[in-house]
């Protein structure tokens, strides 16, 4: 009996493992292979050209520049981009949730749709609004006596642009994991803090975050991943310019692969790239426990 009822959940499961290694474990061990060669144009044309280089291909991206401006680049992006888009979002599910609110439904669809919508449409949207001449936000900063700003063409401004343009494009997804999170709270617990005396912002944070913290490190970890992984949003707005300012390390792994076809030195990008997401998840994890023990 036991051997049918694991041969059915093999059946069952069977698929879906061959489509996970099939489309998953298979090209990323090939591209971790391809991390060790010299996998180039040349290699396309003729596997004969293909070599294997060992390590070179990482002692050279550590010895590149662009490569560390690039990280630099990510880590704005990150540090900047992360706690506003967690402080966005909780802000949002926060006021949707509030008793007080009306037609929530409205405004949640509202505050959802730029997830879901094109990067292009949001792209040209929000090149018009941050136009140096002729966009709304310099019009609105001109009628309080500031000059217009070149939002992406100054290198200091540019990537503020980008990272608050990323963060009104994806908030919303993290607003709705959040509000559910809010709406799984029971009453009593607001009911006893509020007998004991406990004001509105003494809930918040006695109440409320405490058993968002779940919720609140899984978002943490996900917009984190997608900060590191920023890459749509620089190539539509400014093609990582000006002065490569918006280069992050996504666009750059893009540029070796696909403009100089160096697919070698591209793999051993991503790799790189997940070791350190990797570093900076534990790093999340570690310091979410030790808030909990505390």
């Amino acid at each position: 009996m036991m051997r049918r009822r694991s041969l059915a959940g093999w059946i069952f499961v069977g698929p879906a493992m061959i489509a996970i290694a099939v489309f998953f474990v298979v090209p990323v061990a090939a591209a971790f292979v391809m991390s060790f060669t010299d996998f180039d144009i040349y290699a396309l044309a003729d596997i004969g050209n293909l070599r294997f280089v060992g390590l070179t291909n990482y002692v050279n991206l550590l010895q590149t520049p662009l490569f560390w401006q690039a990280l630099a680049n990510t880590g704005f992006f990150v540090l900047v981009g992360v706690p506003l888009s967690m402080a966005a979002s909780l802000g949002a599910a926060l006021l949707l949730n509030s008793p007080l609110a009306r037609r929530r439904g409205l405004f949640r669809t509202a505050l959802f749709a730029p997830v879901v919508t094109t990067l292009v449409a949001v792209a040209v949207v929000w090149r018009y609004l941050l136009h140096s001449r002729y966009g709304l936000v310099n019009h609105g900063l001109a009628q309080l006596g500031i000059d217009p700003i070149d939002w992406l063409g100054d290198p200091l401004w540019a990537m503020p642009a980008i990272a608050l343009m990323s963060v009104w494009k994806n908030f919303g997804y993290n607003m709705i994991i959040l509000l559910a999170g809010l709406q799984a709270i029971p009453k009593d617990l607001y009911e006893a803090a509020s007998i004991d005396g406990a004001s509105r912002w003494r809930q918040l944070l006695d109440v409320t975050l405490p058993a968002l913290a779940p919720m609140l490190l899984m978002v943490g970890i996900l917009t984190t991943a997608a900060h590191f992984q920023l890459f749509a949003e620089p190539y539509v707005m400014t093609q990582g310019g000006p002065a490569q300012r918006t280069v992050t390390v996504l666009y750059f792994m893009y540029e070796e692969g696909f403009k100089w076809w160096s697919l070698g030195s591209a793999s051993a990008v991503a790799f790189l790239l997940f070791v350190i997401m990797f570093a900076f998840t534990l790093v999340q994890v570690r310091v979410s426990r030790r808030s909990e023990a505390l």
